[in-house]
């Protein structure tokens, strides 16, 4: 900055603070600059005397959160977290007015020197706007990273899950996130799939298979009551698989220890399958039963 003002050792630029978009100066700075002897107080009858010349553009009280953002922006602000009463801004007209009405020597010289100070500000914020608009977009560059980071963490977390006894809320809330990943349509292997699976794809919006063994807990009344209402359900009843799967639009797999009814009354294991080979040969399976069905 090419200008400094100072006054004791004091630069004054270094009281100029921004708040909701505005640049501001605090009264107990201007008390202080001014020589006040009654500190805030002589600053604040003053505006009181004079209230019809400081519309809410020239002075205003902060509020709590400009006073807690002010503060988490500035860690010197020379605001005591024990004031008793909000601190009072004044914005550059708001000094200039308040130097008219002070009306000592004191404050016409220093207010000069704080106009001279919001002038270099200005100027200096101007010189190096595309500095800030830099730094701007490398701030919201470095959110989307993190918000892509943590989502991609979220997705490593769910590979490989094991659930102890007990932890039965856990795993049942775990499988359903998995079901609400499906886009376009849920298949779902369990020779044991019983109305709990119902209560569940109800709320899922893609097409929903599920594959199951013929002596199955779901019956074809009980399914037929279900497709009345929520439409969304096709049964295969097949004896081919032994485990349990969960498929999400043919493309990601998940292999589960228990049957969904079960899961977490004992130890067992969800794990999204990674290996090609493995994930094309379930899938060509459940096609060609598919097929035949």
């Amino acid at each position: 900055m090419n200008e400094i003002v100072e006054k004791e050792n004091v630069i004054v630029e270094d009281m100029i603070y921004e708040v909701s978009g505005k640049q501001v100066m605090i009264d107990r700075d201007l008390a202080k600059l001014y020589g006040c002897k009654n500190g805030t107080k002589e600053i604040n009858q003053a505006v009181k005397n004079n209230i019809e010349k400081f519309p809410e553009r020239y002075s205003w009280i902060l509020t709590d959160k400009e006073l807690d953002d002010l503060r988490s922006k500035k860690l010197t602000t020379n605001i005591s977290n024990k004031s008793r009463s909000m601190p009072r801004v004044f914005t550059e007209q708001g000094v200039a007015m308040l130097a008219t009405i002070l009306k000592s020597k004191i404050a016409a010289e220093i207010s000069i020197k704080i106009m001279d100070a919001f002038v270099a500000m200005r100027h200096f914020i101007n010189d190096n706007k595309n500095i800030y608009i830099t730094l701007n977009n490398i701030n919201n560059k470095l959110i989307e990273h993190d918000e892509k980071i943590n989502y991609l963490f979220s997705k490593f977390d769910r590979k490989e899950k094991l659930f102890l006894p007990g932890e039965e809320y856990d795993a049942y809330s775990n499988i359903i996130d998995i079901f609400k990943e499906a886009k376009n349509e849920l298949i779902i292997i369990d020779n044991y799939a019983d109305k709990t699976i119902l209560d569940i794809i109800k709320d899922i919006k893609c097409n929903v298979t599920i594959i199951t063994k013929g002596n199955s807990l779901l019956n074809k009344q009980t399914i037929n009551k279900y497709n009345r209402q929520y439409h969304n359900l096709n049964i295969i009843y097949s004896s081919l698989f032994h485990d349990r799967y969960i498929i999400l639009d043919r493309k990601e797999i998940y292999h589960c220890g228990a049957s969904i009814n079960y899961a977490g009354s004992k130890l067992f294991s969800l794990n999204k399958l990674e290996d090609k080979i493995i994930i094309d040969t379930l899938i060509k399976y459940i096609s060609n039963i598919e097929n035949k069905f």
